[in-house]
């Protein structure tokens, strides 16, 4: 029984009904003991609780997509088929033009329920990372109009918070509802959209890193994604025309992401974000000391040969990304540039929502129409 699906929801109401109803019916006519008595009421009073918090569980699971699986649910899914070491540049050896010149790997898109049309989604067999996962697709309604039939179009890659999936984006947040009437106003850039499974270790947060032996999150989103909408779709793969953005963990991820690889992103989105990758308890790299010193932004923006040429925006309140971004801005060295915006509002996924005009108006002065 899917965790997202409506049998489960319907059994949960169900069961949410019989709780209340059992002892509003039998209270008064428990027979036995006194301790028989107090053992059945305390009994149907627990059943009660546990199935309304069942019930809020799993209908703001429903709406906001944060565990698309029992797997996911439990810590047990795993979406690493294998994990060998890529060397420094996740690309297993290979150079860019090698992987640009393979083969193509056409993929089946199909609707998502509840999303509508424009958003599809497809399994994608990750061939130099190792991972196999689900990766969302949104395309902008300038895609099919004649008038653009021989155009190309830029990309932001979404990546979403822990727990999340590639949907949170568009249920949670509702980006394509929020950014398809600023497209059609001409107000933002008509990016395609592609999200991607974050979550490919049970619960864990890979912070976006390769970890021979255990994952090629890194290698997943910045090669096999990239190259899976390259070979799919209109879109070109000069960083110039990319951007990532992300939320809480996911934009701990976006921001690394760029600052790694220039040769892939122009751009970066981090929206409640932070610097050190041990602010997230599930964080795979802050096990280990020395990773989580060396995966620290502020360590890996000056560990870089030279400056990125990316441009990082970093919004959040006070102590939940501002400052991040305030250390990051205080470090940057052209061509690399930070912007820290300061904002209202709590660490959820509304007030990231919220955020999405300016941010999106910001990224389509900053990436570039192919």
């Amino acid at each position: 029984m899917s965790l997202t699906g409506t049998p489960l929801f319907a059994m949960v109401i169900g069961l949410t009904v019989i709780a209340v109803a059992l002892p509003l019916t039998v209270w008064g006519k428990v027979r036995g003991p006194a301790a028989a008595r107090l053992a059945v009421r305390g009994l149907m009073v627990v059943f009660a609780q546990a199935t309304a918090v069942a019930l809020v569980f799993v209908a703001v699971n429903r709406d906001m997509n944060f565990y698309a699986s029992w797997g996911d649910l439990m810590g047990t899914g795993s979406y690493v088929q294998s994990a060998p070491d890529l060397g420094a540049d996740g690309m297993g050896g290979k150079k860019a033009e090698q992987v640009r010149q393979e083969p193509k790997v056409r993929q089946d898109f199909q609707p998502v329920d509840g999303l509508g049309g424009r958003v599809r989604k497809t399994e994608l067999d990750g061939k130099i990372s190792g991972v196999k996962g689900d990766v969302m697709v949104w395309l902008p309604p300038q895609y099919d109009d004649p008038a653009y039939k021989d155009r190309k179009f830029p990309v932001v890659e979404l990546i979403p918070g822990i727990p999340g999936t590639g949907k949170s984006w568009f249920q949670g947040l509702k980006a394509h509802e929020v950014l398809e009437p600023l497209m059609r106003e001409g107000k933002v850039q008509p990016f395609i959209l592609v999200s991607p499974r974050a979550m490919l270790l049970g619960n864990a947060d890979t912070g976006c890193a390769n970890l021979p032996g255990k994952v090629n999150a890194d290698s997943w989103f910045s090669v096999d994604v990239r190259k899976m909408v390259t070979d799919n779709f209109r879109a070109s793969d000069d960083p110039r025309t990319w951007g990532v953005a992300g939320y809480s963990a996911g934009a701990y991820c976006a921001a690394k992401l760029a600052i790694l690889h220039p040769d892939r992103y122009s751009a970066a989105v981090s929206l409640s974000g932070y610097n050190d990758p041990g602010q997230e308890p599930t964080s795979l790299v802050a096990k280990d000391p020395e990773l989580r010193r060396t995966h620290n932004l502020k360590e890996l923006l000056k560990a870089q040969p030279a400056p990125p040429a990316v441009a990082l925006w970093m919004s959040g309140a006070e102590q939940d990304g501002y400052l991040s971004g305030t250390d990051l801005k205080g470090l940057a060295k052209s061509p690399t540039t930070v912007h820290a915006e300061k904002v209202t509002g709590g660490h959820n996924l509304e007030s990231w929502s919220k955020q999405l005009p300016q941010t999106f108006g910001w990224l389509s002065q900053t990436v570039k129409a192919p």
